[in-house]
């Protein structure tokens, strides 16, 4: 499948150019992979307007959801982000949640413990 058709939400999106959500945006915005910022930060990255994720916002036709919330804060979400139906969620280090990851197998999401901006940048995303 070719990156383009690849809709990801950045779960605990920032503005901040030092976080790595941030870095992951910018990745995508570089490889032209469409993404939906969604978080409790306000602001924008690259030309997309942060979601605010307490309103749980609707995203259509989502392929990959990439978490850069840790597991304590992931708990209120998890039903949330399972219900974007996306194909895999991908756990970056220090989101690793086994809990969360039996709910996205039960639901048919794969749960993938890996580092997105090392997928993208060896083409394994």
């Amino acid at each position: 499948m070719d990156k383009k058709n690849k809709k990801t939400v950045i779960i605990g999106a920032t503005p901040n150019p030092a976080r790595f959500a941030f870095k992951a945006a910018d990745m995508f915005n570089d490889y032209e992979v469409p993404f939906v910022p969604v978080g409790i930060k306000q602001g924008e990255v690259f030309g997309e307007s942060i979601r605010d994720i307490r309103q749980k916002p609707e995203v259509d036709d989502v392929h990959t959801v990439t978490m850069y919330i840790g597991p304590r804060h992931q708990d209120e979400w998890i039903d949330y982000i399972i219900s974007l139906k996306p194909e895999r969620i991908i756990f970056n280090p220090g989101t690793e949640n086994y809990e969360f990851y039996k709910k996205a197998e039960s639901a048919g999401i794969e749960p993938v413990e890996a580092c997105t901006l090392v997928m993208l940048s060896t083409g394994q995303f």
